[in-house]
């Protein structure tokens, strides 16, 4: 299990729902590509809005507001994935903003590079914490949201400093340094 410490479905109130400003809408063009800056380089991730409108958006929104400037890989197993997006650094954390449904596809799965949002025990969770996986991983399909996928920089992720074997907790863990819409 990945750890993580009302679905709205009206065209208009999704803005809100994903935590943008009510002043955003729905079908105004936005970027859908992510660059997090790491100590071993950039990696370019490209979001999933066609499967995860709601996760997608609230990754770009996070991101704007630079949430996830020197959010620690806090969890991080060899040969699967590396976990991020809590703030306080303790993978019980997240945003104030209110969690999300699951947005389970059929129409893809954890593969190298794929980028999930993390969750508790409970579906209704996902809120700001995801990770990259290593390897492919696809007995996570159907019970994780997929939202992106790693186009450029799979090399510095692979770099990420690895935890225990058994919880994957990291010792002196590796930090996004920067992270923006492109």
């Amino acid at each position: 299990m990945i750890q993580r410490r009302t679905l709205i479905t009206a065209a208009a109130a999704l803005p809100f729902a994903a935590g943008l400003p009510l002043s955003a809408s729905a079908d105004t063009a936005v970027s859908n590509t992510l660059k997090m800056t790491l100590k071993y380089g950039d990696v370019t991730i490209q979001l999933r809005p066609d499967i995860a409108p709601l996760s997608a958006a609230r990754l770009r929104t996070l991101t704007s507001q630079g949430f996830y400037d020197g959010c620690q890989f806090f969890r991080v197993i060899a040969g699967f994935m590396a976990q991020t997006g809590d703030p306080s650094n303790t993978g019980t954390g997240g945003s104030t903003l209110p969690n999300l449904p699951p947005e389970f596809t059929q129409d893809a799965s954890f593969l190298t590079g794929t980028v999930g949002l993390a969750r508790t025990t409970d579906p209704n969770t996902d809120n700001s914490q995801f990770f990259i996986c290593f390897a492919p991983s696809t007995f996570l399909d159907g019970q994780y949201t997929i939202v992106g996928q790693v186009t450029a920089g799979m090399d510095a992720v692979q770099q990420i400093k690895k935890g225990d074997p058994a919880s994957g907790a990291v010792q002196d863990p590796d930090s996004i340094i920067k992270m923006v819409v492109v």
